[in-house]
């Protein structure tokens, strides 16, 4: 049990450089289960521009055996985690030998046993679990390590760099030696021994140099890595030829576990990856699933440069290297992607996850800056504000100078920077200096704002239209509300794509007040004030204005268009994403209006004849990507729209969007039996952009025939609709890859159709010896409808089940992280009884598992905007949490905030 006190807040302004570098560090481990013993060598220095002091080590759960400065023995202390000496040289070697127990680590921080295998996982401060350091990202060293262990046992032992020296030694054991030719932080240490097997690939750079990939994975899963191999390949050569990044180690691994923490994690040369983001085959994995494994392995790949060759100079600094990293992996996905259709959908999917779980975060408790002030426990801040927000930071600036100047940009950035440990400033000026003249450059000091500003900033816009002067005028505001420790906002730099488009849909030439000529097409306008009017000129007639086009920036925008506008960009916008972006604000104002309704009767519709005939239209249009009309028609989510109230009843929300749901289902059923049969795929398999989306598509059909079956109404009561549910039963049994299967199964489930009873345990009885797939059928019925409050009782059956555990985290989420994060329909029950179950899992988690049980904690980030009885309900949950006496910090922390909201 971990009994933490109430740890004191570590302040950014309290930034310090360490007092000694490390130069070199030998590492020896001897490899065993219940006592690993490490040897550790290193060679420091004094840092002359720190005044002198005693040399501090952090160290977590390790057992000291001997300190010796230059080969003698040394007086020294252990003052709460640290270790302690004093009165050294100047320049000095340090030898450190512990022991510790990789065994009991369930924290899977530092040095862990999984399936009788040997993991690290270092970042943030996990390598303080193995030997005593000086665990910061800014001291960074040349390493060396070597590892022994039993032969049989552990026949692959692997670490950072390049393989130099390996061999038998005596009584069946072996070692092996390696080292890194790049300086790293320790937190870019990893290791692994075990019984694994790789996949192999040998490729040639540009430049002619050859290299060797490895995927290693257990033996019984080496048939999986087909496509974790490609998306590596794919990122090398992406990576190379973008932004000239080659490749810098003679081999790079990836190395798959179950037991993980994190999605990947991008140690120098040796990635270690949570086996959800490598195994995949057509029989397993969903088509998501190939996605986020190319993203995944792409996003820790190009880490290589932005995050190992130049990393953090502190954990304030985490979005230097992972907002800039998820950029680069969603410019990947959309460069593979290919056509521009493709690339729109991999643009609104990622812009849905930022406005789905960012936004709230900027408008929650926990709210932060991309960089923030202060922390208690840096695990709570790998947050979606830190990284997709990062990201899209990143994306204005490339917008602000152009695809080249970018590139010119971080060419720049290397040219600085590589091999040391800098900030947030510095990667913006880099930028701004490789494109002197360009709105970056001139606007930087205000530009950074989106570093150190938390909260979601409101443009508010107006159009008005003068007929005589044939003029358009656009009015913008900007604001950004209050957040934690945050009262006043300044104005940000917001880039604002705009094209306007005639009452028949053309586009219009734009052309502003003062300048000399029209310019075809859309215009990328720059906002700096609180407050500013856009004349255009030379408009005949009052224009539909296509505003934010692209999302050019991470905002709320807010303009009252009409219906009738509205219409006209979902039908004939030239931008994709202002084209689904219309399709959800129309069935948002739909779903709002009927939640407001003071009575809403079952049965009641909330869809009109307009609304559903633009779907219909969608869903029938013979150019749009299939993958795009699976976007427009999916609903907006529970938790978007509750984000839109200013108070959250969230059974109301939960009854009209599943109204919604099942009006949509019967109102096109003809059009859903269309596109289902037109876009089944039963050919071979092929995870690409377009039979993607074909699948995608025919899913949502098949659920939505589903629907019509349970239902009620003249479409319900067909003999033509009531076979839907068999069909379904029957694709499921009969599909050839995973997405089609789970498709069918899901529809069964969401439909609440007696066959999924049927259908569970078969699958169940499939796939019972695959973990992965095994998380899958978990999370289904965990995030299924709730329907007379099932579900609950249905979760706590779930983990009763014999493959269920809570300590393996991948299953831990795909069950109780489905059930209290990802179904507010079934988790905000008025009985609390979801509150209850949500407190008795965090502390539980809390006990050997705090990283994870923090995560589960924010599930009720949002507790001061529900109605009653849910608001009294969630805050006595959360205050139960809090008095737990022997709290981690990691929850601490988020539980404390949240009652302070």
């Amino acid at each position: 049990m971990y009994r933490e006190g109430q740890a004191t807040a570590i302040q950014r302004a309290d930034y310090s450089a360490p007092a000694y570098w490390i130069d070199t560090v030998d590492l020896c481990f001897d490899l065993d289960p219940a006592k690993t013993r490490v040897l550790n060598r290193m060679f420091l220095r004094r840092n002359p521009e720190v005044p002198a002091q005693p040399l501090k080590l952090d160290g977590d759960e390790l057992n000291l055996a001997r300190v010796l400065v230059n080969g003698q023995g040394t007086s020294f202390k252990i003052e709460g985690t640290q270790l302690v000496l004093d009165n050294l040289p100047d320049a000095f070697e340090l030898e450190i030998f512990t022991t510790c127990c990789p065994a009991k680590n369930t924290k899977l921080m530092g040095l862990y046993v999984s399936n009788d295998s040997f993991f690290t996982q270092c970042e943030a401060e996990g390598f303080r679990r193995i030997t005593y350091f000086l665990d910061r990202p800014d001291v960074m060293a040349s390493y060396s390590v070597t590892l022994r262990a039993d032969k049989a046992k552990y026949p692959v032992l692997l670490s950072n760099g390049n393989l130099v020296a390996h061999g038998p030694l005596e009584d069946g054991r072996h070692f092996a030696k390696w080292v890194d030719p790049h300086r790293k932080p320790c937190y870019l240490f990893a290791l692994v021994a075990g019984q694994l097997v790789a996949r192999e690939q040998r490729i040639l750079s540009r430049a002619g140099k050859e290299h060797l990939l490895q995927v290693y994975v257990r033996a019984g899963d080496l048939d999986k890595t087909e496509h974790a191999m490609n998306s590596l390949m794919h990122a090398v050569a992406w990576d190379e030829a973008r932004f000239g990044l080659a490749l810098d180690l003679e081999r790079f691994m990836i190395v798959a576990t179950s037991d993980f923490n994190m999605g990947a994690m991008e140690n120098k040369g040796l990635n270690i990856f949570n086996t959800k983001y490598v195994l995949a085959n057509q029989a397993t994995a969903t088509d998501t699933d190939y996605s986020n494994i190319e993203s995944v392995v792409g996003h820790e790949y190009f880490h290589n440069w932005t995050g190992d060759r130049v990393t953090c100079r502190d954990w304030f600094q985490l979005s230097l290297k992972e907002g800039l990293t998820v950029f680069r992996d969603q410019e990947f996905s959309q460069d593979l992607a290919g056509e521009a259709s493709a690339r729109a959908v991999k643009r609104i999917e990622d812009v849905r996850l930022l406005r789905t779980a960012q936004f709230p975060e900027d408008a929650g408790p926990m709210a932060h800056p991309v960089r923030p002030d202060s922390y208690i426990e840096i695990n709570n801040f790998y947050t979606v504000t830190v990284y997709e927000k990062g990201a899209e930071v990143v994306r204005m600036m490339q917008t602000l100078v152009g695809r080249a100047g970018f590139a010119r940009g971080l060419t720049l950035y290397f040219e600085r920077h590589d091999g040391h440990a800098v900030t947030c400033d510095d990667f913006a000026q880099a930028i701004a200096d490789a494109n002197p003249g360009s709105a970056l450059a001139t606007l930087l000091p205000q530009f950074k704002r989106w570093y150190s500003q938390a909260g979601t900033p409101r443009l508010h816009a107006s159009g008005t239209y003068d007929a005589q002067a044939r003029t358009y005028t656009l009015a913008v505001s900007q604001s950004c509300p209050p957040t934690p420790g945050q009262p006043p906002k300044e104005p940000f730099v917001i880039p604002m794509g705009v094209g306007l488009l005639g009452q028949d849909g053309q586009e219009l030439p734009l052309q502003l007040a003062g300048e000399a000529a029209p310019v075809p097409g859309q215009r990328t306008l720059v906002i700096t004030q609180a407050t500013e009017t856009l004349t255009f000129v030379g408009v005949d007639a009052e224009p539909v204005p296509s505003i934010l086009r692209g999302f050019t920036a991470p905002v709320v925008l807010e303009f009252d268009y009409s219906d009738a506008q509205l219409l006209t960009l979902l039908a004939h916008d030239s931008d994709p994403f202002n084209r689904w972006e219309a399709g959800q604000r129309l069935a948002l104002r739909r779903a709002i209006k009927s939640i407001a309704a003071t009575a809403y009767p079952a049965g009641a519709t909330a869809l009109d004849d307009a609304y559903i005939e633009a779907m219909r239209s969608v869903l029938r249009h013979p150019l749009l990507d299939a993958a795009f009309k699976e976007l427009v028609l999916t609903l907006p989510s529970e938790t978007y729209i509750a984000e839109q109230l200013d108070v959250v009843d969230p059974q109301r929300i939960h009854a009209v969007r599943e109204a919604m749901r099942a009006q949509l289902a019967h109102a096109l059923a003809d059009d859903w039996q269309w596109a289902y049969e037109t876009h089944r795929d039963s050919g071979a398999y092929r995870p690409d952009p377009v039979s993607s989306g074909r699948r995608a598509l025919a899913g949502m059909a098949l659920a939505n025939l589903c629907l019509v079956a349970q239902g009620s109404g003249p479409s319900a009561s067909s003999g033509q609709a009531s076979v839907w549910p068999g069909k379904a039963y029957q694709r499921f049994k009969d599909a050839g890859n995973m997405t089609d299967r789970l498709n069918a199964l899901s529809a069964l489930v969401s439909s609440g159709h007696a066959l999924a009873a049927q259908a569970l345990p078969r699958f169940h009885a499939l796939f019972k010896d695959d973990a992965l797939v095994l998380d899958k059928w978990f999370a289904l019925q965990a995030g299924a409808p709730d329907r007379d409050g099932n579900v609950l009782p249905a979760v706590r059956q779930l983990m009763k089940h014999p493959d269920f555990t809570l300590r393996n985290p991948n299953r831990a989420r795909s069950l109780i992280f489905s059930y209290c994060s990802a179904n507010p329909g079934g988790f905000h029950r008025a009985d609390a009884a979801g509150y209850v179950f949500w407190s008795e899992r965090v502390m539980e988690l809390d006990g050997f598992n705090p990283q994870v049980a923090a995560r589960l904690a924010r599930a009720l980030d949002r507790w001061t905007k529900l109605a009653e009885p849910y608001r009294s309900a969630a805050r006595e949950a959360i205050v139960r949490v809090a008095a737990k006496p022997d709290l981690s910090n990691d929850v601490r922390e988020v539980v404390s905030r949240a009652l302070a909201d």
